[in-house]
């Protein structure tokens, strides 16, 4: 698609380039306002979830704002990510983990977006970066970044085309938090305030008014049980790291489960790292089945849990997640709600055992971690609700996997 209207342009020839405020709460003064930090930036999209605040003198709101058209690069961690900010949140400022690269009139912020998602697909960003295991990207190198700049008609045509995939992946975003919602919904009335329907209780022969009785976890109806999550599951476990650190990884092979991949309810395909037969034979008692619940033991994202996605098997966890298998004759949605409800997140972090460097779930700790077990034709009647609501997602979820795929297909075409 390129002709001789094409030009290779400097960043800062054709953009406005500057750095996030560095975060110090003793220093910083002015008004709490919303921010942005490297976790918050995925490729093509922002995280905004439990946003973090920052006090902002009046001065500094153009200079570290945000408006709709700018383009967010991560600084670190993973330089060149990056996610285009289209006025999400309003008064929203970036942390000095973040660059914001604001386009000229000549150039299209989509465009933009476009071609660092190209540029990272080819770890293009490696030459501009610093650093021999933490890598950076500098101001000064990102600014000297070269970029393909076609006229703004051609730029604006080719961000046409690969937006409208995008359109659809963030529309079956949407359906999926709807749908989560609806299932986190069904949990809390169903066992949280124990509004279960009256066809439910009639079946399981339990009166329309459930009688409640004390338990070691408060108020449960009765008849039901308090047990812990050893006595209810088949498995639990946690991997390891395969030997070679990130140069054990390929680009196909067997999945392997880290942390971040694992989010309250939701799993992240991006950064899903593989492995082959070899690493993955020395993974053996940790193999991933249909059905697991996984939970993260270490670190910042210590106590999320979300359900293993049938299109990432087979697979294996490293040793930040840990497997969680029900029993038969319990229920791995039932176990996946109740370690995600909001009281039992709360335990589940008081337990959280300080390490020298990272918070951490010991496997004895997540053992005798106490449940509800309410009876089984309740839970058989939530299972089947709850399990059609996963079925879903993961349909929405398996229709943006490709979607993304055929966008990149484009994407590589359209600027190659």
């Amino acid at each position: 698609m390129k002709t001789r209207k094409w030009r290779k342009h400097k960043l800062s020839e054709v953009a406005d380039l500057c750095l996030g405020k560095m975060l110090d709460k003793k220093k910083n003064k002015g008004e709490l306002h919303p921010y942005l930090g490297n976790i918050h930036v995925r490729w093509g999209r922002f995280n905004l979830e439990d946003l973090p605040e920052m006090r902002f003198e009046k001065h500094e709101h153009d200079r570290y704002g945000l408006k709709s058209g700018d383009l967010v690069v991560c600084e670190g961690g993973e330089p060149g990510r990056c996610a285009l900010w289209k006025g999400q949140v309003p008064g929203m400022k970036i942390q000095k983990a973040l660059h914001r690269v604001r386009p000229h009139k000549s150039l299209d912020g989509n465009y933009l977006l476009y071609w660092f998602l190209h540029a990272g697909q080819r770890n293009y960003f490696d030459q501009y970066s610093t650093g021999a295991t933490i890598k950076h990207l500098p101001g000064e190198k990102l600014a000297k970044i070269e970029i393909d700049v076609p006229d703004l008609p051609t730029q604006k045509k080719i961000a046409g085309i690969l937006s409208a995939y995008d359109d659809l992946i963030e529309n079956n975003l949407r359906r999926i938090a709807i749908l989560e919602e609806m299932a986190q919904s069904l949990y809390r009335e169903w066992f949280v305030h124990f509004r279960i329907p009256s066809e439910v209780l009639a079946q399981a022969g339990l009166p329309a008014e459930l009688k409640l009785v004390d338990s070691e976890l408060g108020k449960i109806p009765a008849g039901w049980e308090v047990k812990k999550l050893i006595d209810v599951t088949s498995k639990i476990g946690s991997g390891a790291t395969p030997k070679g650190g990130k140069d054990a990884y390929k680009s196909e092979g067997i999945s392997l489960i880290r942390s971040l991949n694992i989010f309250d309810y939701q799993f992240k395909h991006e950064n899903l790292a593989r492995i082959d037969e070899k690493q993955a034979a020395k993974l053996s008692n940790v193999i991933v089945e249909v059905n697991d619940v996984l939970l993260n033991i270490t670190g910042a994202s210590v106590a999320r849990c979300s359900m293993v996605p049938p299109a990432v098997l087979p697979a294996r966890v490293n040793q930040h997640v840990a497997i969680i298998r029900a029993s038969p004759e319990s229920d791995p949605f039932y176990i996946l709600d109740t370690i995600n409800s909001e009281e039992r997140k709360r335990q589940i972090l008081s337990l959280a055992q300080g390490g020298a460097t990272r918070e951490a779930l010991t496997k004895t700790t997540i053992e005798n971690l106490e449940i509800v077990m309410p009876s089984e034709t309740v839970l058989q009647a939530f299972s089947k609700i709850r399990k059609n609501l996963f079925d879903q997602c993961q349909i929405l979820d398996q229709k943006n996997q490709n979607l993304r795929k055929t966008r990149d297909l484009l994407l590589s075409k359209l600027l190659s």
